[in-house]
């Protein structure tokens, strides 16, 4: 098979992998917000503005095809390490970096971290950002790992390079055994769990890799971590937006 025609099939099946993800091809109702619940707006879902009921991510096609040219990126530019996720809700995400890796035949993990039981209530007497932030109780985000393997199933890639790092991230993501990550998504709202992935993941990631902060727009608890983080260890890489909520930037430098 031709070279063109390799790189023609893989991107026709990521595009199908992203649409069936955000369910943008039966749209099927929004849970949240409520001023749009029980409905399907094409626009909402792009920019991953309402939580879909049976679509597999919530982040929307923008963000999911930023974290898709991201891994891209990684793999044509030869950046060691691992994929990881710290925060996966239903796992579409993670699924898309899974199906990247598939598609271009990259032998590396993804690793998936979540309670697998919701959002933490927040601690602010530890943390006064995270004051008021009660999303302990929304049982939509409860996600149980047995669901989110059985997503990464129902699309074929539930295998030995999918990892699933279940626990509270101050308890779990120091222990992974990865030397390296060359793609890191954050995905934890809160200041805390913002700030407790960049203490344990950043370290790893390599020069070239990806930082990807989900909440940076939507919450200023997640956003002050961000910024308390990078003034602490010196990062300099402007913050670049994805849409409204999603940020990056692309390590040039250890340390």
């Amino acid at each position: 098979m031709y070279t063109a025609d390799v790189a023609r099939l893989r991107a026709m099946y990521l595009d199908t992998m992203q649409r069936i993800l955000c369910n943008s091809i039966y749209g099927d109702v929004c849970l949240f917000p409520e001023s749009a619940r029980g409905t399907y707006d094409p626009a909402l879902r792009d920019e991953g503005r309402d939580v879909p009921a049976v679509g597999h991510t919530m982040i929307g096609m923008r963000r999911l095809q930023h974290l898709r040219e991201c891994a891209e990126q990684v793999l044509r530019d030869g950046v060691p390490g691992d994929f990881i996720e710290a925060g996966v809700w239903r796992g579409g995400a993670a699924i898309m970096l899974r199906a990247v890796l598939a598609a271009y035949g990259a032998d590396r993990l993804v690793w998936l971290a979540d309670s697998f039981r919701g959002i933490p209530p927040p601690n602010p007497d530890k943390y006064p950002a995270d004051a008021g932030m009660h999303f302990e109780h929304v049982t939509e985000l409860a996600v149980p790992i047995d669901t989110v393997k059985a997503n990464f199933a129902a699309y074929g890639l539930l295998d030995d390079r999918v990892r699933f790092v279940e626990g509270l991230f101050a308890d779990t993501l120091a222990d992974i055994p990865a030397r390296q990550f060359a793609l890191i998504r954050l995905d934890g709202d809160l200041y805390e769990s913002t700030m407790d992935t960049l203490d344990a993941l950043y370290p790893r990631l390599a020069p070239g890799g990806f930082a990807i902060v989900d909440d940076y727009g939507a919450y200023p608890a997640c956003r002050a971590a961000v910024h308390d983080y990078r003034e602490r260890h010196g990062i300099d890489e402007p913050i670049e937006w994805i849409d409204w909520t999603g940020v990056f930037w692309r390590r040039s430098r250890p340390g």
